[in-house]
């Protein structure tokens, strides 16, 4: 976030789960069931941050989500069913979805009928049998509801309307106001996505598109995400959007979706992209997806998003100058790396996303030359200059780098601390261990945690490893602590006292 194979679809099958043939070869799965002992899952992970967001007692492998959208209405309410594969990590009485949306018309699990009932935005589901730990179980989750809403200033995130259609903007906690899940980065996913509206209407989500079928009015478009994906990254976008496929860079296929009406003045500002992708690669190495691009809203969200392989970006911010516009695309295409590839394990782990890519938005400003327009400051070491000047303050103000201070707020998470001090912490660390160790630690990152979701404590023990150097007293108070150590290398940086 920047504040501001043949047409068929792959089948998960899940570890734990036997197929059994019946008559005229008709397959069903054998499910397994736990005997005495099983226990309810937790209703929530326990992050710090975000307490009851995600749920114990299972690990998501893959989702099969349908939506349908009846009319060609932004704001009408959607109905939808979500089939769910898991692993069972306890012998499991009951366990929890996480749920926002309106109403659920009825929940399955190994196919049998499941009671359930609703606690806030926890659907608690009871199982007619206990499933045991260790094997594989399905959930589904039929006739559930869902509205999008206006977004504004207090509340950005979630199902959020648009004069053209609705879209997903989930970080860090609204997926689930949408579609029920297990709605934490810890728990990453694959993903297939069908999107049915009534013809005339476009239909777009994360990954590949695998095939269109259109019948009795409405086109159901089919997506296929088979990276791991966190849920708050999951993008559904539908509405009267036009697809612009463009040429593949280092053979990743690019496509952009803007509102038809304004298709023509937001499509060449996209396009710049192209020769990101390029210049991210040389940074830090293969691009981890299918494919990429961008999707441009008529709103004001005040933020991008790096929803994967589709980042999200408001007419606001594509109507700003280009040395503006051009580096917070950067920002959202290196988070498809830092962020998305390599999710926060918990979300005072946010520094990792954010810091990279402030660091990366900032690196192309200079390397276009833009870097003064932009930020006010002639070079990146004037620039961390004064975001050292004010660490003291700014940790006061929202806590250390990977330890944000807790807040309902979206903005109090997302603070200015895990961007320009997340990104001062990679300075430092730089300055420490060298330009070509500190290289070799980014691309050991973003290959050792590829498709994975990564702690702070990962961090400083891959940093440690890569470069040769014990860093975790050094990492660990730069990460932690609440006064900016000495800068390596700058001895004359003074830090103002904390107000």
């Amino acid at each position: 976030m920047k504040m501001i194979t043949n047409g068929r679809i792959p089948t998960v099958l899940a570890a734990g789960v036997t197929l059994l043939v019946g008559a005229a070869g008709t397959v069903t799965p054998a499910y397994a069931y736990a005997g005495a002992g099983a226990t309810p899952g937790t209703a929530g992970l326990g992050d710090r941050l975000y307490p009851k967001l995600g749920n114990g007692g299972y690990d998501v492998l893959n989702y099969d989500l349908s939506l349908k959208y009846a009319a060609k209405d932004p704001k009408q309410t959607v109905a939808g069913s979500v089939s769910i594969w898991a692993n069972a990590t306890q012998n499991l009485s009951r366990f929890d979805l996480d749920f926002g949306g309106g109403q659920v018309g009825a929940v399955s699990v190994n196919g049998a009928a499941a009671t359930f009932t609703r606690s806030g935005e926890e659907l608690v589901i009871t199982p007619a049998r206990a499933l045991p730990k260790g094997k594989a179980f399905r959930v589904i989750v039929s006739g559930f509801t869902a509205t999008p809403v206006t977004p504004s200033a207090d509340a950005p995130d979630g199902f959020v309307t648009t004069p053209d259609g609705s879209v997903l903007a989930g970080q860090p906690a609204s997926s689930h106001k949408l579609f029920p899940s297990n709605d934490h980065p810890r728990d990453k996913a694959t993903y297939t996505i069908r999107l049915t509206a009534p013809v005339g209407w476009t239909g777009v989500a994360n990954g590949r598109h695998v095939t269109d079928r259109t019948q009795n009015g409405y086109t159901t478009s089919v997506y296929r995400e088979s990276k791991p994906m966190a849920s708050e990254l999951v993008q559904v976008a539908v509405g009267d959007f036009v697809v612009k496929n463009r040429k593949a860079v280092n053979n990743v296929p690019i496509r952009d979706v803007v509102p038809r009406r304004l298709a023509s003045k937001l499509l060449p500002k996209a396009d710049v992209e192209r020769k990101q992708l390029a210049w991210m690669t040389k940074q830090v190495g293969a691009y981890p997806f299918e494919n990429y691009g961008s999707l441009v809203i008529d709103a004001n969200l005040g933020f991008a998003l790096e929803t994967q392989t589709l980042s999200l970006y408001d007419t606001g911010l594509f109507g700003a100058p280009k040395y503006v516009l051009d580096p917070v695309m950067t920002h959202e295409l290196a988070h498809q790396w830092f962020g998305d590839s390599v999710a926060p394990k918990s979300w005072s782990d946010v520094w990792q996303s954010e810091g990279h890519a402030t660091w990366y938005e900032l690196l192309y400003a200079a390397d276009t030359k833009a870097f003064k327009k932009y930020t006010g400051f002639s070079n990146r070491d004037a620039y961390f200059k004064n975001v050292y000047q004010r660490g003291n303050q700014t940790r006061a103000k929202y806590g250390p780098v990977a330890r944000p201070k807790g807040s309902a707020s979206v903005w109090d998470v997302f603070n200015p601390n895990v961007y320009d001090g997340g990104a001062l912490v990679l300075y430092a660390l730089k300055q420490k261990v060298g330009a070509a160790k500190f290289q070799k630690i980014e691309r050991a990152w973003v290959k050792t945690y590829r498709g994975k979701s990564a702690s702070t404590q990962d961090f400083i023990a891959l940093a440690s490893k890569t470069s040769g150097r014990n860093l975790k007293t050094f990492l660990n108070s730069w990460l932690y602590g609440k006064k900016v150590p000495a800068m390596p290398g700058h001895k004359d940086w003074k830090a103002s006292a904390a107000r």
